[in-house]
């Protein structure tokens, strides 16, 4: 039997560049071939996916912020029932695109929700199964929310509009970045902050730095 594989997750506000990092990483692994998946949150299953339909899609009927949590615990159950668990469990790694810290920090901080709720939803769903390492991108805000616009703009004209999150003030990503950056120093082993202001080279390079520090990769 294979041994268990890697759980590594990517998190950061708009515009750090998680896309183009969880790209370059999959292609770092591939080029040691060390076998692994990419995924996101919310969703990486068919149904997860329409359950992040329903978080991300501004509609007429409001979303509650509690609602909101609830629905990001019901993909994340099925996404590890049904993907991520069953991926380690045959020696996979796994790559995801942000994790239960995106909770904490989006509706824990930015929505305001704490996080008690968030801690017990985290228990009953994930067990003990915690990220191996999550990579934290950093940036301030303004300078994210710009990036992130550029992005936008440069896209094509048929490209999907902004989500409930893109649409916030910067004052709620303050939040959200404050929470992921006390996170990070309350757990140093398990999360790295990466500066995620250079090109994406340096980025890439600081990343496969934090992983041959554990001597996961040479």
């Amino acid at each position: 039997m294979s041994a268990a594989g890697r759980f590594l997750t990517l998190e950061g506000i708009e515009g750090v560049g998680k896309t183009t990092q969880v790209a370059r990483l999959s292609k770092a692994l591939s080029d040691r071939a060390i076998a692994h998946v990419v995924t996101r949150e919310p969703g990486g299953t068919p149904l997860a996916e329409q359950i992040r339909e329903l978080v991300l899609s501004a509609r007429a009927e409001s979303l509650p912020d509690t609602a909101e949590l609830l629905l990001m615990f019901a993909a994340r159950s099925v996404h590890l029932h049904n993907y991520i668990e069953p991926q380690l469990a045959a020696g996979r790694w796994v790559i995801c695109d942000r994790f239960t810290d995106a909770t904490y920090a989006y509706q824990g901080a930015g929505r305001g929700l704490g996080t008690v709720s968030i801690a017990r939803l985290e228990s009953l769903v994930q067990g003990k199964r915690r990220p191996d390492l999550t990579l934290l991108l950093d940036l301030p805000v303004t300078l994210g929310l710009a990036r992130a616009q550029a992005r936008n703009l440069g896209a094509a004209q048929d490209a999907p509009a902004a989500d409930r999150f893109e649409t916030q003030r910067v004052e709620f990503f303050e939040r959200v970045r404050a929470a992921y950056l006390a996170r990070a120093a309350a757990e140093p082993d398990r999360m790295a902050v990466i500066d995620a202001s250079p090109d994406a080279d340096h980025v890439a390079a600081k990343i496969l730095s934090a992983l041959r520090v554990r001597s996961w990769i040479t």
